[in-house]
């Protein structure tokens, strides 16, 4: 049997979760299936296509409640991005879903042909996403997702960081009349939204203000991103936090209002430094004339270590104290 992953938090982070009151929610996978399915039971065009990944998709009980509404195509992800792009081009809301690592690497053609060429609405869903299968290592991450979808023309690309994120990016995703890529962790999450928040693809959550320095992050990795701006605030340090939750189209009010209005900011991301969030802030920045103090975390062009999720976060600073003392040392 294997050991208990370790856990996302330390117990200073542990600490400082309890007294922001932030609650604690499943993980967005979980919330994805079960959107999906009361989508699909209202609808009988929503359809899920899988790639002998309806257990890791948690897409089980769909498929027990509504066998005639989702296809199976075994370990074939090139087919299942087909079949996906056919069925929505037959006027079916269809929703393939298989690893990230492997649907925007082996099936990169067809994403890029049938899917966004051809402009069908379809939703390719990529599970167990950047790190999240650990110690299964380079193989099984998949941190170059963002870089290769954002130089496909015609994709909506979505990281949600919480499950209100998710059901959100969810029932965006079923109304979309344009191809939709989402990307979902393994992890529980914490609720991080602020009550009364509204979601819109491509415009950003503000979850704390600050002008000080920005945070910038998407996915799973926002929470530690809002931890390290409320342990900033005990040493006198203003930081503000956006959920990017939209890397394509990317919400260029946000990121210019932000550095206009703070000294610094960081990018954060679960994805390659090359071609993922940060390169696109960046490049928003240099050609509006903008140059704050920057700084891009993520994962670096290396071999990636060995290890749980958790590890990897802490290792390479996506933590509440890694992205404090980032904030610092750029503000010095």
């Amino acid at each position: 049997m294997s050991a208990p992953a370790p856990s996302m938090f330390t117990p200073a982070a542990k600490a400082m979760v309890e007294k922001l009151g932030l609650k604690k929610g499943r993980a967005n996978l979980e919330e994805f299936a079960d959107t999906l399915q009361a989508l699909a039971t209202a609808d009988r065009n929503v359809v899920a296509v899988t790639s002998d990944s309806r257990g890791s998709g948690k897409l089980a009980p769909f498929g027990k409640a509504l066998p005639q509404q989702i296809v199976e195509v075994g370990i074939a992800e090139q087919n299942l991005v087909g079949i996906t792009a056919g069925l929505a081009a037959c006027g079916k809301k269809a929703f393939g879903v298989s690893p990230s690592c492997f649907l925007t690497a082996r099936s990169l053609e067809q994403i890029k042909n049938d899917v966004c060429y051809s402009n069908v609405p379809a939703v390719l869903v990529g599970i167990s996403a950047g790190v999240s299968y650990g110690a299964l290592g380079s193989t099984h991450h998949s941190l170059h997702d963002f870089a290769v979808l954002r130089a496909i023309h015609n994709v909506t690309i979505l990281a949600p960081a919480d499950n209100f994120e998710t059901r959100e990016a969810v029932r965006f995703a079923a109304q979309a009349t344009r191809p939709v890529f989402l990307r979902f962790g393994k992890a529980a999450m914490l609720d991080v939204t602020p009550a009364g928040a509204t979601f819109e693809a491509g415009k950003a959550i503000p979850l704390r203000a600050g002008n000080d320095v920005a945070f910038l992050a998407s996915g799973e990795t926002v929470v530690h991103a809002l931890l390290a701006a409320a342990a900033l605030a005990a040493q006198g340090v203003s930081a503000r936090v956006l959920s990017l939750h939209t890397i394509k189209p990317l919400d260029t009010a946000a990121v210019l209002a932000a550095a206009r209005e703070c000294r610094a900011i960081v990018t954060v991301e679960e994805h390659m430094l090359a071609g993922g969030l940060g390169e696109a802030v960046a490049s928003t920045l240099l050609q509006t004339g903008l140059a704050p103090r920057f700084k891009m975390v993520g994962f670096p062009d290396e071999d990636t270590v060995t290890g749980a999720q958790a590890d990897l976060f802490r290792h390479y600073g996506i933590s509440m104290e890694g992205l404090a003392e980032t904030a610092l040392a750029l503000l010095k």
